[in-house]
């Protein structure tokens, strides 16, 4: 495998500090994760929002190369083939001819390609499945799985993808009116599982409050709760909300009010019980047993 090189990049000790990432257990995660991503080359971190995966594969890339060899794009409902791979576009010059201009993709593949085999380059892809993704990936579909194999692209011209290239997107699982990463797609991907209640996010919000909030130990608490009360993985509510700059009960309490509870008020349309459980000032007393009333429910 190729591996990072360490003079010019974020160490492996460095990235777990960065995620908030102590234990063993947790270092093990991300070394699979480092591990898979050179074998496959492409992988989609997936999970509910506010896990932090972005920022995941940010760090992750951060951490393979140089910060000029990674790039990021962020796929939504009009991403075209066009758009990320390659298309016809009007030349400013003179706006009744086009010309064929390169999309990230080939840019990035071909730095990759001049600079040699042992340098990697990161494509973060965020929000993968908002686009039609057969759609934008085109022929690349054979790309990803035969790497440096040349194919001849929509526009004419051959192309192959270097080795040297990772792919890293991410996918909101919360979302169901998005499509579904089709079965040809999620072959070519190692896809990984992002979620609050596993490890190693399961320790991050703890270290993070033990390091920047210690007296908010409880939202950890809260956090767990909430979720048990939503039961359902793919919505459930990530530690982000809670990891904000000079964070403060009264901070989190706002993130809750505006971030969280909307999205939970859509979930749980027409249950106001359920909204009346996960209330902030409930979960908190029910967390920390300050209420002997909330004891009594």
């Amino acid at each position: 495998a190729m591996l990072p090189d360490e003079s010019a990049t974020v160490s492996f000790e460095t990235l777990a500090e960065r995620l908030t990432i102590d234990s063993d257990q947790g270092k093990e995660w991300l070394d699979d994760l480092l591990e898979m991503l050179q074998d496959k080359k492409q992988m989609i971190l997936q999970g509910p929002p506010g896990t932090g995966k972005t920022f995941i594969a940010q760090a992750l890339a951060e951490h393979l190369a140089t910060p000029d060899r990674v790039e990021l794009v962020q796929f939504h409902p009009g991403t075209a083939y066009e758009d990320f791979v390659q298309g016809l576009r009007p030349d400013p010059e003179n706006p009744q001819a086009f010309h064929l201009s390169d999309g990230p993709l080939v840019r990035l593949a071909n730095r990759a390609r001049e600079d040699g085999p042992d340098m990697l380059y990161v494509l973060i892809i965020d929000e993968i499945n908002r686009a039609n993704l057969p759609a934008v990936f085109g022929e690349l579909y054979f790309l990803l799985e035969y790497r440096g194999q040349e194919v001849t692209m929509t526009y004419g011209s051959r192309f192959s993808l270097p080795e040297n290239v990772l792919i890293i997107g991410t996918m909101n699982t919360a979302d169901r009116s998005i499509t579904a990463v089709d079965a040809a797609l999620r072959r070519r991907f190692y896809v990984v599982d992002v979620r609050p209640e596993q490890s190693p996010l399961d320790e991050i919000l703890p270290a993070w409050l033990a390091a920047n909030a210690p007296d908010l130990g409880w939202l950890t608490d809260l956090l767990i709760r909430a979720n048990d009360l939503i039961g359902d993985p793919d919505r459930a509510i990530g530690p982000s909300h809670f990891m904000q700059r000079d964070m403060t009960e009264e901070k989190a309490k706002r993130a809750w009010e505006f971030s969280v509870r909307p999205t939970l008020r859509e979930l749980f349309y027409g249950q106001p019980e359920r909204m009346e459980d996960l209330e902030f000032d409930r979960l908190k007393a029910v967390v920390t047993k300050t209420e002997t009333d909330a004891d009594a429910d």
